[in-house]
């Protein structure tokens, strides 16, 4: 069985715009061009559970080795630092789920934006990565991370390089069924562990793309019933998207979700996917797993949290870390968005 047909809701898609920084030569569709794109309702009573597609023959495809996947960054920021070897490109906008910087093939980002160091300084702000600084972690020199957008935060080791508030971070993929040929999965409020854990040149082109080796984040769920859907329905959308592309026979993922209280007590549902003996080619291929955490923030509304990771590495994060991490989770203030 397969968690859904889509992959589950709650963040905004990239909107195409003109673009300056095209590189000469990139033809990449962009499959939210059209006005008043709506990516399908994973949670609705009529979704299915198909069984998984046959496994194709290998592609150098998505995070970890080739062309299918390609990670999908969304930024707002007033300044903006390209990294050296963006295969992708990068617009700028206004809203804060708009602009976006997309590295073809790769797991981290090729490109990436922060906010000017004047941009702002006081702790709690949406656009200031070092904000959170001020704000006390419930482990002992661990660090905060925080979604503004979802009023939630949670805490990661001292060696996780937490994001900026404002950079959604996900994957996108070919889809023949989506009217527009894509599909994507997408979350804010992010932490990445190793960020250059695998670094690779896959089409020897001279431009290099980092792997981290886990992120970590939460997103909307809207259209969700139930902690333990959001659960059931999310993390194999991950591991596909992160470490399998197009393959879906080497996926397994947890039937029934378990219920969890966090430290600071809120009560949801986890699950788990991972996956094993991926077709994916590729210096920085590897299988994956990942875990989601569903729960109600402050206004009501169902979020998630989520974390994917490399598995069966040498350096492979493990349970009980991953466990505690998800313990930290908490509401921070009020969310800016439903």
């Amino acid at each position: 069985m397969w968690p859904g047909q889509q992959p589950p809701g709650g963040e905004q898609n990239p909107q195409a715009q003109n673009n300056p920084y095209q590189q000469p030569g990139y033809q990449q569709p962009n499959p939210y061009q059209q006005p008043g794109y709506q990516q399908p309702n994973p949670y609705a009573p009529t979704a299915q559970w198909p069984a998984p597609a046959p496994a194709g023959p290998p592609q150098n495809g998505g995070p970890g080795g080739g062309n299918r996947t390609r990670l999908v960054a969304i930024v707002a920021a007033v300044a903006v630092v390209v990294a050296a070897g963006v295969t992708g490109f990068l617009v700028l906008g206004g809203d804060d789920e708009e602009p976006e910087a997309t590295g073809k093939g790769s797991k981290s980002p090729t490109a990436s934006a922060a906010p000017s160091d004047t941009a702002s300084s006081s702790a709690g702000t949406d656009d200031n990565p070092r904000a959170t600084e001020t704000l006390q972690p419930t482990v002992a020199g661990w660090k905060v991370v925080v979604n503004p957008k979802r009023g939630v935060a949670f805490d990661v080791p001292a060696d996780w390089e937490v994001q900026s508030p404002t950079l959604s971070q996900g994957f996108e993929w070919e889809d023949k069924e989506q009217p527009d040929g894509y599909d994507a999965i997408i979350q804010s409020g992010t932490a990445e562990y190793k960020s250059k854990w695998c670094t690779e040149d896959d089409d020897k082109d001279g431009k290099t793309s980092d792997t981290a080796l886990a992120t970590v984040g939460t997103k909307g769920a809207e259209g969700a019933k139930s902690t333990d859907e959001i659960a059931v329905n999310t993390p194999a959308w991950w591991v596909f998207g992160g470490y399998t592309e197009p393959d879906k026979k080497s996926l397994s993922f947890d039937e029934k979700a378990t219920a969890y209280t966090t430290a600071s007590g809120i009560k949801g549902s986890y699950a788990w996917a991972q996956s094993t003996n991926t077709p994916q080619k590729g210096k920085c291929a590897s299988d994956g797993k990942a875990i989601t955490f569903g729960f109600k923030n402050s206004k009501g509304d169902y979020v998630s949290w989520n974390l994917y990771t490399a598995k069966g590495v040498k350096d492979e994060l493990p349970n009980a870390t991953i466990m505690k991490i998800l313990s930290t989770v908490r509401l921070h203030g009020e969310p800016t968005e439903g």
